[in-house]
Order: structure tokens, then C-alpha cells, then sequence
């Protein structure tokens, strides 16, 4: 069984240093990223250096985390698998507990019960929320396509 993040608000947020050092570490990221560069981080403590080597998977997620960084957003990592509690998904989807209740008793995101709470798995909201913001940009396409041919642009 997946274990419950314990906060889901444990954010980084960027000092104004920080958001400079990633603005430019996110940048030569990218660029080793593009040329394919096998990449490793060196540790320096005292004279003792150590290489480390680091997936390739693992680091387009540290570009993109350097990148959120560099424009001054918090960050945090969820594993896909893990479980929230209802407050924690409703955080995430930007909407009340309640409403984010009735969503789990429509059957509209899967959930299962720990005694008498509810848990919802990471992925499943993720997937909620993508469907959900693809059926309300193609509703604003519409929109602006009805506005466009009735001349109101």
C-alpha cells in the first residue's frame, strides 16, 4: 500500500541568489541535455571529490525544477503513486474540500477509504486535472471561435 505524503505544501521557495544561480544552472542544463552529454555531479568536501553519476531522467527533472526556480516559483516533488488525503488533493486542484468530495462520490477521480478517510492516489488527481484543463482550453477555443465568426473580436 502507498504511504500518505505527510504535506504537500512542503515548498521550496527561491531566495533572489537562488533564482539567479538557477536561471543560469537551468540554461547550461538544457544545453548539456540537447548534446546528449552524459552528466554527473562532483561533491567537494574538503580534498576529498567524489562523482556521482545521475540518470538522464533525473536530470531533465532537476532542469525543470531549476527552471520554476529561476522564475521565482515554490517547488515540490510528489511520486506519482503516492497517497493524499482530500484537503491535500483539493490544495493541489485549487478547489474546496467539499467540492473536491463530491467529485470523489460522483465517481469522477478514484479514491479508497482508510477507516473513515478518504485517500486519493497522486496520479489519479494528475490525470483529473489534465483532462480537466484539455476540455476547458478546447471550451475557450470554441469560444473564441464563435467570437471570431460573429465578428465580436
Amino acid at each position: 500500500m502507498n504511504a500518505p505524503v505527510n504535506s504537500i505544501s512542503n515548498f521550496v521557495t527561491p531566495t533572489q541568489s537562488e533564482t539567479e544561480l538557477a536561471t543560469n544552472s537551468s540554461r547550461r542544463l538544457v544545453e548539456l541535455i540537447q548534446r546528449k552529454a552524459k552528466l554527473s555531479l562532483r561533491a567537494e568536501s574538503g580534498k576529498k571529490e567524489e562523482l556521482i553519476e545521475v540518470p538522464t531522467s533525473a536530470i531533465r527533472l532537476l532542469s525543470n525544477i531549476l527552471t520554476e526556480m529561476a522564475k521565482g516559483n515554490a517547488v515540490t516533488c510528489i511520486p506519482v503513486h503516492a497517497e493524499l488525503t482530500t484537503q491535500q488533493a483539493a490544495d493541489f486542484l485549487n478547489v474546496s474540500r467539499p467540492y473536491l468530495v463530491d467529485l470523489l462520490e460522483d465517481g469522477k477521480i478514484p479514491f479508497h477509504k482508510v477507516g473513515t478517510h478518504r485517500r486519493v492516489l497522486f496520479k489519479d488527481v494528475l490525470s483529473f486535472k489534465t483532462e480537466n484543463d484539455k476540455l476547458r482550453l478546447e471550451a475557450l477555443e470554441a469560444l473564441a471561435k464563435a467570437d471570431q465568426e460573429l465578428g465580436l473580436q
